[in-house]
């Protein structure tokens, strides 16, 4: 089952809103998983990527310089008009912006050397539909990678997190463990290397004003930090102000 068109529509709406403020992000603007995006294509090169779910764009900015072609593919066209903006900014012109769903790309059979992902997936209905996607379009040696934030396999700590994400923004489908990425990449036919993971913090007052929260929401996300048990304020090092720690991943995975 692909994506709804309610669904796609609740995300479209909600990024497109903020398409600015994605763009801005320095939470997204850097970090290491990047840096083994960029490393990973400095060892293997590619000519053609594809940045699925790209957001603000930054994992197609720091691509860029590295591959011939980058294509930035997302649900929201605001969001795709920023990318565009910032590419053009930025002195990038080898970016070209696509508009879709992650569950059905429009592009041909081994279309792309790297097909890369990050913090998109936990958005999406249908993730194995969308890793089908994107094993059908990678060239044969080519590969994947993925990168978002992770659930502990701890189901306290899964249930808090998920929790989180929903309250401060609706449109949020689920945070995977790296078990579940790591199986699910296998079943769409993908070989996944060792996976990378790393630890993220997010203070609490952007995190909400970036994607605009609810504002009733905002009590609720207070009060679930201040109320948590001991064992889930150690694991993400909740602080008298909300702000918190998460747990991301990269995943590089060749097409088998």
């Amino acid at each position: 089952m692909s994506s709804t068109p309610q669904h796609q529509s609740m995300v479209a709406e909600t990024f497109g809103n903020r398409a600015d403020a994605y763009v801005k992000s320095a939470v997204h603007a850097g970090g290491p998983d990047l840096a083994a995006l960029v490393a990973a294509l400095q060892a293997k090169g590619a000519e053609s990527l594809l940045d699925l779910g790209c957001g603000g764009g930054h994992l197609s900015f720091h691509a860029a310089p590295l591959v011939g072609q980058v294509c930035a593919y997302d649900l929201s066209g605001a969001m795709l008009t920023a990318v565009e903006k910032a590419a053009a900014a930025r002195g990038l012109p080898n970016i070209a912006t696509r508009q879709g769903p992650a569950e059905a790309l429009p592009f041909a059979d081994a279309s792309f050397d790297v097909v890369a992902t990050r913090y998109s997936a936990h958005h999406w209905r249908d993730v194995p539909a969308a890793l089908a996607e994107m094993r059908r379009v990678v060239r044969p040696g080519g590969r994947a990678m993925v990168m978002d934030v992770f659930a502990p396999a701890n189901p306290l700590l899964d249930t808090h997190l998920q929790t989180l994400e929903m309250l401060r923004d609706p449109s949020h489908v689920r945070d995977y463990s790296v078990a579940e990425w790591v199986g699910m990449l296998h079943q769409a036919g993908f070989h996944p290397q060792t996976p990378q993971s790393f630890r993220l913090r997010l203070e609490f007052t952007s995190w909400v004003e970036r994607i605009g929260t609810p504002t009733d929401h905002i009590p609720a996300l207070r009060s679930l930090a201040a109320h948590a048990p001991a064992e889930v304020k150690d694991h993400f090092d909740i602080e008298p102000d909300g702000s918190f720690v998460i747990d991301t991943m990269f995943i590089l995975a060749d097409a088998a």
